[in-house]
C-alpha cells in the first residue's frame, strides 16, 4: 500500500513538473512573440552617434511616442546599427534605429553576428541608405566590371558597407579578389580617392554624404551604376535591398543614377507587449509631420514594409493591417 502511494505521488510530481516546464515553454514563447503585456513605463531608443542622423530622430521619434501614448520616451547615443543589436538583446533599450540588412545579419547570425540574435522584431523601414559606388571621371572606371584589378575600398572590417559590397559583386560574378581590397572609412576613402592612393569607394549612407559632397568640391565624381537586370537579381536574392538611385544634381551629377539601397528601420525587442508596440507604430508612422528632419519626406506607412527583411512584430503588423499595408 505504502508503494502504491509512492508511486502515486512520484507520478503526481513528474506530471506537475511537465505542466511547469509546458508552461515555461509557452511563457518564453508569448515573450519572444509579443503577447505578454509588460507594464512598460519608460521607453528607450537606441540611436547612434550625435552626428548622425539616427539621434536627431530618434528623439523626435520619443516625444511623438510620450505625446501620443503618455509613455515616457528617449534617444539614448550607441555604435549605431550592429552595436543596437547587442543592446536591445541585453534589454538596454525597448526600440532601435538600424539597417535592415544588419538586422537581417543579426536575425541570421550572419558576417558581423557570431551567434543569431532572434529577440528582435521589425516595426518599419524608414529612408533609404544608398549604396554608392564612388569613383572620380579621371579614373576611367565606368561599370562595376571597370574595378577588377583596381584599388577598392569596400568599407571598414566587420561593417554593414563591406558585405553590400561583397553582395554586389557576388551578383557580378566577382569576388575581392578581383580588385586590391582596402578596408576604409567613408571619410578615408573620398580622401584617398582625391588623392589617387585608392581608385573607388563603396559607401552606404544617406544621399547626399559629406564625405562624398566634400570630394565634390574638388573632383569631378562618378557614382558606378547598377544595372537594371542587377538590380533585380540583387533583390530577388537579398530581398533587404530596394532599388534606388543617386538623383540628377546630387555631387553634381549631370544625370540619375541607377543603384540599390538597404532602409534604415526601427526595430523593437520581441517581448514587448503587442499593445505597446501598436501603440508606438500608430504614434510615428501617423505623425510624420511632426518630424522636423529632411529624412521626413520618406518616412510613410504606405511603404514601411519595403526591403523589411526581418518578421514584422505582431502590434506593429496589427497596425500595417489596419491599414491595408502588406508586404510585397
Amino acid at each position: 500500500m505504502k508503494k502504491r502511494k509512492w508511486m502515486a505521488s512520484t507520478v503526481a510530481a513528474v506530471a506537475f513538473s511537465l505542466v511547469l516546464a509546458a508552461c515555461g515553454n509557452d511563457d518564453k514563447e508569448k515573450a519572444t512573440n509579443g503577447d505578454q503585456k509588460e507594464d512598460v513605463k519608460f521607453v528607450s531608443i537606441a540611436t547612434g552617434g550625435t552626428g548622425g542622423t539616427y539621434y536627431p530622430l530618434g528623439g523626435t521619434f520619443a516625444k511623438i511616442i510620450k505625446d501620443e501614448t503618455g509613455i515616457d520616451a528617449n534617444a539614448i547615443t550607441s555604435g549605431a546599427s550592429a552595436e543596437n543589436m547587442a543592446i536591445l538583446e541585453a534589454k538596454d533599450a525597448e526600440v532601435a534605429f538600424t539597417q535592415t540588412d544588419i538586422a537581417t545579419y543579426a536575425t541570421e547570425g550572419k558576417y558581423m553576428f557570431k551567434e543569431k540574435i532572434d529577440t528582435i522584431k521589425g516595426i518599419g523601414t524608414l529612408y533609404p541608405e544608398t549604396i554608392q559606388i564612388v569613383t572620380t571621371k579621371k579614373s576611367g572606371i565606368k561599370s562595376i566590371e571597370d574595378l577588377k584589378g583596381k584599388v577598392v575600398s569596400v568599407g571598414e572590417a566587420g561593417s554593414g558597407t563591406r558585405a553590400n559590397a561583397e553582395q554586389i559583386f557576388e551578383i557580378h560574378g566577382m569576388t575581392f579578389k578581383d580588385i586590391k581590397e582596402r578596408n576604409l572609412s567613408f571619410d578615408d576613402s573620398t580622401t584617398g580617392i582625391q588623392d589617387r592612393t585608392i581608385d573607388a569607394a563603396f559607401i552606404t549612407a544617406g544621399t547626399p554624404t559629406g564625405a562624398v559632397e566634400g570630394l565634390a568640391a574638388t573632383e569631378d565624381v562618378v557614382i558606378v551604376p547598377i544595372q537594371e537586370g542587377k538590380i533585380k537579381e540583387l533583390t530577388e536574392k537579398y530581398p533587404y535591398y530596394a532599388q534606388d538611385e543617386v538623383s540628377k544634381g546630387t555631387y553634381k551629377l549631370d544625370k540619375s543614377v541607377p543603384t540599390v539601397a538597404v532602409q534604415a528601420m526601427l526595430v523593437v525587442r520581441g517581448d514587448l507587449s503587442e499593445d505597446l508596440v501598436y501603440k508606438m507604430t500608430k504614434a510615428i508612422y501617423e505623425n510624420t509631420d511632426k518630424i522636423q528632419h529632411a529624412k521626413k519626406k520618406f518616412i510613410k506607412a504606405e511603404t514601411a514594409l519595403d526591403g523589411l527583411g526581418i518578421e514584422l512584430h505582431r502590434g506593429a503588423k496589427k497596425y500595417f493591417d489596419e491599414k491595408g499595408i502588406t508586404k510585397e
